[in-house]
């Protein structure tokens, strides 16, 4: 399944390392839009995502309006602790984009109240502010995946030293 991944200012270089490492292992490709709160070439960024960096397909853009002008069209879904509908009531097609706020923030809400039919959340418990912007870029990124069967995915796997049978 073709899937895109999108991080709008993000602040972090080990949580974009280790986003961009899951779309390298998955084929998705992914969105920077700045300004960064990092450098590409940040060692914690090449730390997270170790080898999988150079195998990336990563786009950057100047700012949220160039993503959109660069993108007529795209099918977003805005991931938000302010949405009030959980992320496995969305139907992810091919070729989705999955938007990610900065670690601070969020998105902003002019954006969101644009499409608040586009808006879902993680659920958590009361009081939790956010899950680490890794880790709902993972969660996200593999439910649109399950949706769509795993397409593209290899399901196979071998142990390295011994014999299921």
């Amino acid at each position: 399944m073709e899937l895109n991944v999108v991080l709008l200012e993000p602040e972090i270089a080990a949580n974009t390392g280790n986003i961009g490492r899951t779309c390298a292992a998955t084929g998705a490709r992914l969105h920077l839009i700045e300004p960064l709160g990092f450098h590409l070439t940040a060692r914690e960024l090449k730390r997270a995502g170790m080898d999988y960096w150079d195998s990336l397909d990563v786009t950057r853009y100047s700012t949220w309006e160039d993503f959109l002008a660069r993108n007529p069209g795209a099918a977003l879904f805005f991931l938000t602790t302010k949405a009030r509908r959980d992320y496995t009531q969305m139907q992810y097609t091919p070729g989705c984009y999955l938007v990610f706020g900065k670690e601070s923030a969020g998105i902003p809400e002019e954006i969101l109240v644009g499409a608040p039919e586009r808006c879902a959340r993680i659920p958590m418990v009361d009081g939790a502010r956010s899950l680490n912007l890794g880790n709902s870029a993972a969660i996200v990124m593999y439910e649109a995946l399950r949706q769509n069967r795993f397409d593209g995915l290899s399901l196979q796997g071998d142990l390295h030293r011994l014999s299921w049978d």
